[in-house]
């Protein structure tokens, strides 16, 4: 999970929303991303999808059915719909998100029991260092604003 917030921190650096993932495959990171949807002109260029895409690409497969995800913070509809494509089972995020999130806050598609697979999802992790990365990049935002 720190190489998460890792990337985190380094879209905060880039002036991106600070969101970072990796994904894991036998205890080996396969997939690494972080926000670049102001970087690369992208609304879908989310840290999840970046390094979904990376895993993918590294096992030469969609499904990454053995592999877990870190997050540092609770996915958007968009990033929970490619967590469940790529049939990742297990998953792992810091704060949750209350205007965006879709695994617990809003939605929680994650854990809805209607796929032919359970995902084990787990939250909380370095979530109070997440939650204030993202106050941070948004007061900061605000402050430059006025």
């Amino acid at each position: 999970m720190f190489n998460a917030l890792q990337e985190a921190e380094i879209a905060y650096a880039e002036d991106e929303v600070p969101i970072g993932s990796v994904v894991v495959f036998e205890n080996k990171i396969i997939g690494r991303g972080h926000n670049q949807t102001l970087q690369l002109n992208d609304p879908t260029a989310h840290a999840e999808i970046l390094a979904i895409t990376a895993a993918a690409n590294y096992l030469k497969s969609p499904n990454l059915e053995n592999c877990e995800i870190y997050i540092s913070s609770e996915p958007c509809v968009m990033c929970a719909g490619a967590i469940l494509n790529s049939k990742i089972k297990k998953v792992f995020f810091g704060c949750f998100q209350p205007k965006y999130g879709a695994a617990g806050s809003i939605y929680n598609l994650l854990d809805d029991n209607k796929y032919n697979y359970k995902i084990s999802l787990y939250s909380g992790i370095y979530a109070e260092e997440s939650k204030k990365l993202l106050q941070s990049f948004f007061q900061k935002k605000r402050i430059n604003l006025n």
